[in-house]
């Protein structure tokens, strides 16, 4: 892998620790993986089975971690972070970090 790689991937693995952190922090990051039926759902992002903070920790960053680290090729793109805004919104917590941290990788994911 050559070095620019290698940089962008940390870099992206730096940003999915940021969300992981910004979950945390608001008291989304669960400690209970979902029952194994739950990741067999076909719709996006899980809805009939995950709450969206869920499939957040348990589908897309568990994902794009395995990933990163087996060098896979990522998409080109995406385009997370306006589901989580609209899917946070009226929530007690202030997820405007989250969103961020999200923000921040579906850019960076997309300028490699």
């Amino acid at each position: 892998m050559c070095q620019e790689n290698k940089m962008q991937s940390q870099q992206l693995l730096l940003l999915l620790d940021r969300v992981e952190t910004e979950m945390k922090a608001v008291g989304m990051w669960g400690d209970m993986m979902p029952a194994l039926e739950s990741f067999q759902s076909e719709l996006p992002f899980f809805y009939d089975t995950m709450s969206f903070e869920e499939w957040v920790q348990w589908v897309y960053i568990a994902r794009f971690r395995e990933m990163i680290k087996a060098k896979q090729l990522l998409p080109q793109s995406s385009d997370v972070s306006p589901m989580a805004e609209e899917s946070f919104k009226g929530r007690v917590q202030n997820c405007v970090g989250v969103v961020a941290a999200l923000r921040a990788f579906d850019q960076a994911l997309g300028q490699r």
